[in-house]
């Protein structure tokens, strides 16, 4: 009993700590993101979040352990859909609650989810229909193609993103711009390269946390019988922390473009700089490595995808579509515990 107890102590010091590394790793992305601007700020925190995830995964495959193989696939699904339906979700449904009905520039958004389409189809479809090898994975020769190509396509939007069309992803008036950080005097380079390094200490501290916390979650899915796949959700919930609070907090200022730019943003990083990662780690070391989903996961996958398209056809966002998104959201971690 007192074993018990002290353990519950401490996951709940540790749930206390990650939450402050979290309001610390966003407060000093915020200072980054204001300093350079738009879109170039809501790239640092995205990028950032996704080495340091990719290391996690790399470190968890070279484990060994039982269903490693499944942690990648897991955990990129899980970011995809967390993102496509939780995050942009809760965004829509946070500003339009405060706002009513919020603008932002579709040409930028609907690029992006294109790329992120084309992304997830590449990596978590394609293995299920190949024919090369059995069961839902690659050959040697498919994953180094995957990589390469996944490689390629981010690099490609994030070309597009700062440097040819970077008016896209700007606040489409400034009427947008209703926050006060907006019209407030950017830092110091002394204070932005204070926060630069504190936002590696930050993130480190968030994803080694969740590290530490994993075993604890791994450990209660076992005892309430759920799939193995809520831990790969429960893990992507708490990297994706700092982004997810970033993102509300952005619409509930009326940043609806920031919200999308990041939110989009660490998807595709997510795909784009996690793949090659892992496929290289997989095809050197000789690891296992199964990236095909289900039939179900499918299905879910392509109406997020179909619904996100249909919201962010025209530019304009009301409360209805983020209770849309929310709901498939909900659906989705239904159906990971009651497949």
């Amino acid at each position: 009993m007192a074993n018990l107890l002290n353990q519950t102590w401490v996951i709940v010091l540790l749930s206390a700590t990650l939450i402050g590394a979290v309001l610390a790793a966003v407060h000093h992305a915020e200072v980054i993101a204001h300093k350079i601007g738009e879109p170039f700020g809501t790239l640092v925190l995205a990028l950032s979040i996704t080495i340091i995830e990719v290391a996690l995964i790399v470190s968890m495959m070279l484990a060994g352990n039982e269903g490693s193989e499944f942690i990648a696939r897991d955990a990129i699904f899980a970011t995809v859909m967390i993102i496509m339906n939780g995050v942009i979700g809760l965004c829509i449904f946070v500003g339009g609650l405060t706002h009513h009905e919020m603008s932002f520039r579709n040409e930028g958004t609907n690029s992006a989810l294109a790329v992120l389409t084309a992304l997830a189809t590449f990596i978590l479809v394609m293995p299920m229909v190949t024919v090369s090898t059995p069961g839902p994975t690659f050959s040697e020769s498919q994953l180094a193609f995957a990589g390469i190509a996944s490689f390629v396509l981010y690099g490609a939007f994030l070309f597009f993103q700062t440097v040819t069309h970077r008016d896209y992803y700007l606040p489409k008036s400034k009427k947008d711009k209703t926050d006060n950080t907006v019209h407030a005097a950017k830092p110091s380079n002394l204070k932005t390269l204070v926060s630069a390094v504190l936002l590696l200490v930050t993130l480190v501290a968030v994803v080694g946390l969740a590290k530490a916390l994993s075993p604890a979650i791994e450990a209660g899915v076992k005892a309430a019988g759920a799939p193995k796949t809520i831990v790969g959700i429960a893990i992507a919930l708490l990297v994706l922390l700092p982004e997810s609070f970033a993102a509300v907090r952005a619409s509930r200022a009326n940043r609806l473009q920031s919200s999308l730019n990041l939110a989009l943003g660490s998807a595709l990083a997510s795909i784009g700089l996690t793949i090659p990662a892992v496929a290289a780690i997989s095809i050197i070391f000789d690891l296992p490595l199964s990236l095909g989903i289900s039939s179900l996961n499918m299905i879910l996958m392509y109406l997020s995808f179909f619904i996100g398209a249909l919201t962010l056809a025209i530019g304009r966002t009301t409360v209805l579509q983020g209770v849309v998104h929310l709901i498939i959201f909900f659906e989705y971690l239904f159906l990971s515990l009651v497949p």
